[in-house]
């Protein structure tokens, strides 16, 4: 990783770590009072019925609205994934990277409006991903991807905040806790070794994980180490059109000359102006911007590490230090072949088109005049996590608790990009035909786009981006028990900050041939289990231009640099009590807890520095009630209000970020007050029988402030203009000019509120009722609709099926997780009204066999029926017009797993 050179690392994380081990050493040495710290008698449940009766037990004894997932067994979560495990959840829906989840939404909430802690702690979680996927996180979203299943034993997800937790999430919060040695007393030991094969890829990578935990001193003093490892290799492939445009909203020019274009089909666009003058109704015709063939290949390798150390000399006094580190390296490889309609419809003509039905878009078109572009991108990635967590219980007197903790956390994500071009600048005939197949065209060149002679190679775009995002955390808890009624106090300390830097590679000579510098596409079998016809083509030869031509000496670009701090003071206050209604037992909790905010933002203004700060206070009051009207039936109301404080990276009171393709300038905002929320929720429970259960909840939040995007057309201050033409981003050949075409400057702000508002339905039962063998199948099912206003990342609709068979020795189970169509952004570029996502359909599926108490075999595939990924623009408001469709194939995995 690169230390960013303008903002310095801060002591206070140094400090703490070494206090930390510090502490952990003494606590070695403490006094060995031999006694038992719980002399409960435990059942040990395994697999993934067990799993779910864990689950339900959980959110049955808990006073607000909880969901749990718990591990199979020691180091066995029920997914691969964590985000895939916690999509089964009700009200969850996940985004993908790569055909692996990243990233949660939480009631049609986005990842950004998530708290995520680990063991108790609030932590950063950043990676990068492919352009459509958002690049490098610097927001508070969580990155699930970045760590391995088998490094945790539990998840909850938490719908309903309480006073004693800590606020920033107005959907909830998800608590990740790895295992610790107390969790079960004694030696155990876990290895996991799976071979996961890709019919994309026809690679098999490995996937291994190891957990040894152990108790001393009669159960005094305990010891926890897990390992997992895996490797990954993923191709997706397909088709994209980098959304779609018509010539007179472009902004480069209306089409050449239309005079002679055959045209098929009736335009229905209205009176077609372009410059306030009628044209040909064909210039207003929903076009292809960059209409190509995609490669997106990515190696990666994922490390983790945990350890526990746990020390209970007596029966009052409990200390426990959790650590965990991970590492995911992704190299990634991504080839496009492109036609040029963007920006260029001034030097091309149209010579047959064919409009489809709805008489607003090209169906099939010829054309002459093209010029095309191969794009070659090789893009190298680490994130780099840590986190180390000292908590202390001490119980006073029979009344009286105490519990502390001290952590810090750090991730540390870094990108760097080697982007080439190979254009073939002399303008020929191409054409394109989505007659057969609205998401694959057939496609046809007017030259021999393998032949490298064509192509010149330039515009060499180098550029790292390191995100550096850091925690540090001192919580201190008052616990009192009385006779009938538990009081809680409590004081948190939050330091957060999220440091951005950009670096470069200068002078990269540009060649007026390609050859010598490129190869054919690395994979003679691209697009084989395609649905619909891709051609291959020739890429950039990476290693023949690093040998040749590139200088990698990177050169911080200190004007894109910001660093924005946040400190965060809270106090709460809390009340429990249990009270008998006739035949009922209510469970109450009330209480309130007060937030003040401090932020720090700094940044250049070209190359002056500046720094802002800013300040806000919260009252968030919480009252949870769980009624259990008889034994089996339990109804819940939850009145809260809640916070989610503005992304880090909005703060930026810095440079503003071009794109020049689509004309657009995004700036920072560091006077931002943070999202607020009351919410109401209330829901019945009936739990008809043992481990089973039938809910439906309706939810509420009336969200009081919610940030925006500020949009304005304008040109671009001068002042910025020799920064432009500096910029290697900045390619004249097919940027807007930002002297004569006004972009769209977009800052956030603070707008008028909106309401999200639904209601989940949920089913779980085993089929025990039934006879042998029959008895061993289950289900459990889940539904949500969410309804809201214009809120990115919202699907109405999500559903979740899980159908098991279950014995000691052996079982299988099958989920499928389906959600609609969402939007992810409300001012889609190039006129298009709004950007989506296909709704997708997932189906897994799972299953083992116990050889003997000790080893199990498994067979697990992700992914079953090759599910599409298909983003989409909306053109007008009305279409759906197909921007990236592409697959990443299905994932078998066969494995052993022993356990001692």
């Amino acid at each position: 990783m690169t230390t960013n050179k303008y903002f310095a690392k801060r002591p206070l994380a140094i400090a703490m770590s070494s206090l930390l081990m510090g502490l952990t050493t003494l606590s070695l040495h403490a006094q060995e009072t031999p006694a038992p710290i719980d002399e409960t008698e435990v059942i040990e449940v395994k697999g993934f019925r067990g799993s779910l009766n864990k689950s339900l037990l959980t959110k049955r004894a808990a006073v607000n609205s909880v969901e749990s997932i718990a591990a199979e067994d020691i180091g066995k979560f029920p997914d691969l994934n964590i985000a895939e495990s916690i999509q089964r959840v009700p009200g969850v829906a996940i985004s993908r990277e790569g055909g692996e989840g990243r990233q949660i939404t939480l009631r049609g909430l986005g990842p950004s409006f998530t708290r995520t802690t680990l063991n108790g702690m609030e932590v950063p979680s950043s990676t990068d991903g492919t352009d459509s996927g958002g690049g490098v996180n610097g927001s508070r979203a969580f990155d699930f991807n970045v760590f391995a299943s088998e490094l945790f034993n539990r998840v909850d997800i938490q719908k309903n905040p309480t006073a004693s937790m800590e606020e920033g999430g107005i959907a909830g919060t998800v608590d990740l806790y790895t295992a610790r040695p107390f969790d079960s007393p004694g030696l155990h030991l876990t290895a996991t070794a799976q071979g996961g094969y890709n019919d994309v890829t026809t690679k098999t990578d490995p996937r291994l994980a190891f957990m040894v935990s152990n108790t001393f001193a009669d159960d005094t003093v305990g010891v926890l180490f897990s390992v997992a490892r895996s490797d990954r290799t993923v191709r997706q492939e397909g088709f994209g059109t980098v959304r779609w445009t018509t010539p007179a909203l472009d902004g480069g020019g209306i089409f050449a000359d239309t005079s002679n274009t055959v045209v098929t089909g009736t335009p229905d666009v209205g009176d077609c102006q372009s410059g306030g003058e009628s044209v040909d109704p064909v210039n207003c015709l929903w076009t292809p911007r960059l209409p190509r063939p995609d490669f997106f290949g990515n190696k990666q390798e994922r490390l983790g590490f945990t350890g526990s150390f746990q020390y209970a000399p007596n029966d009052d006094l409990l200390i426990s230090f959790d650590t965990l580190h991970s590492t995911l390296e992704n190299t990634r490889t991504m080839y496009n072949f492109f036609e040029m309609f963007r920006s260029t419809f001034d030097e091309i003509t149209p010579t047959a088109i064919t409009v489809h039905p709805n008489g607003q878009q090209v169906l099939a078109g010829a054309y002459s005049g093209v010029k095309s572009r191969i794009e070659s991108r090789l893009q190298a990635s680490e994130t780099d996590f840590s986190q180390y967590v000292l908590t202390g219980e001490y119980q006073l007197n029979d009344s009286l608790t105490i519990n502390a903790m001290l952590g810090t956390a750090e991730s540390d994500a870094r990108s760097e990009q080697y982007r080439y071009n190979m254009t073939n600048s002399t303008a020929h005939t191409f054409s394109f035909d989505f007659t057969e197949n609205e998401n694959a065209p057939v496609v046809n060149y007017g030259y021999d786009v393998n032949d490298a002679s064509f192509y010149d190679l330039s515009d060499g775009r180098l550029r790292a981006t390191d995100v550096l995002r850091q925690n540090d955390t001192a919580k201190i808890d008052v616990i009192y028990e009385g006779d009938e009624v538990t009081l809680k106090t409590g004081y948190a300390y939050n330091d957060r900050t999220v440091t951005y830097s950009e670096e470069q590679i200068n002078g990269f000579p540009d060649q007026s041939s390609a050859v010598g510098f490129s190869e054919p596409m690395p994979f003679d079998d691209f697009g084989s289990g395609f649905d619909g016809p891709l051609s291959s083509f020739i890429v950039a030869d990476f290693d023949a231009i690093d040998a040749q031509l590139l200088n990698k000496t990177w050169t911080p670009r200190g004007a894109q640099s910001w660093e924005v701090e946040e400190q965060t003071d809270a106090f709460y206050l809390e009340l429990n009590s249990v009270y008998d209604l006739a035949d009922m037992t209510l469970r109450t909790n009330f209480g309130f807890r007060y937030v003040e905010t401090q932020t720090t933002s700094s940044g250049f203004i070209q190359n002056d520095a500046i720094t802002i700060e800013n300040e806000y206070k919260n009252f968030l009051p919480a009252m949870n009630l769980a009624l259990e009207v008889t034994r089996e039936l339990t109804t819940r109301l939850s009145v809260t209000k809640s916070m989610t404080r503005p992304s880090l990276g909005s703060l930026n009171p810095g440079n503003p970020s071009f794109s020049y393709i689509n004309g657009t300038v995004s700036s920072g905002n560091p006077f931002l007050d943070p999202f607020t929320a009351n919410n109401v929720d209330f829901s019945l429970e009936w739990y008809f029988n043992e481990e089973s259960l039938v809910a439906a909840t309706v939810f509420y939040k009336d969200i009081e402030t919610f940030i925006i995007s500020s949009s304005e057309e304008k040109l671009v201050d001068t002042a910025y203009l020799p920064f432009i033409d500096a910029d290697p981003q900045y390619d004249p050949l097919i940027a807007l000019d930002p002297r004569t075409v006004e972009y769209t400057h977009n800052t956030p702000i603070n707008g008028e509120g909106t309401s999200v508002h639904g209601f989940e339905l949920i089913y779980q039962q085993p089929f025990s009722f039934l006879p042998e063998p029959f008895d061993g199948f289950g289900t459990v099912a889940n539904y949500t609709r969410v309804s809201s206003g214009e809120i990115t990342g919202l699907s109405k609709n999500s559903y979740n099926l899980t159908f098991y068979y279950e014995k000691d020795n052996y079982g299988a189970r099958i989920s499928a997780n389906k959600r609609d169509d969402y939007i992810t952004s409300y001012s889609g570029g190039n006129g298009n009204a709004e950007e989506g996502t296909t709704g997708p359909t997932h189906v897994d599926l799972s299953a083992f066999y116990n050889f003997n108490d000790n080893l199990t075999f498994t067979f697990e595939v992700v992914n079953l029926t090759d599910e599409y990924e298909r983003l989409y623009t909306t053109g007008d408001g009305t279409l759906n017009l197909m921007r990236e469709y592409n697959h990443t194939g299905t994932q078998y995995f066969l494995g052993a797993r022993y356990t001692l």
